[in-house]
């Protein structure tokens, strides 16, 4: 019983976040938030993505919202790493770039 009330709010959790974000940006499928450093002062780059991988926006309103949206949702979240945010499933990753070798290149040349 316990895990099917966690599921259903769960559910009624992505489908607000996803509602909200499409209201912000029509369109909105993914957020990646990165942290960066201007002129010595902190400063955080965020872009809303269409499910054809297309930047919807980096107007700073909406930007400023999608990121508000998030770090309201999810407040034990690192920011100080980037992050992406799927609103398909609800799911918030580290966004960290890869090697040749873990994106399955194995080519000897890709290991010189």
């Amino acid at each position: 019983m316990l895990g099917a009330r966690r599921a259903r709010q769960r559910t009624r959790f992505v489908a607000f976040i996803a509602r909200q974000l499409d209201e912000i940006a029509p369109g909105t499928v993914r957020v990646a938030v990165a942290p960066l450093t201007i002129n010595n002062r902190p400063r955080t780059w965020v872009e809303l993505i269409d499910a054809s991988d297309r930047v919807v926006s980096t107007a700073a309103d909406q930007c400023r919202a999608a990121f508000g949206l998030l770090s309201r949702a999810f407040p034990d979240a690192d920011w100080s790493r980037p992050r992406v945010y799927d609103a398909r499933t609800g799911r918030l990753i580290l966004d960290e770039p890869t090697t040749p070798a873990e994106l399955g290149n194995t080519m000897p040349e890709a290991d010189q």
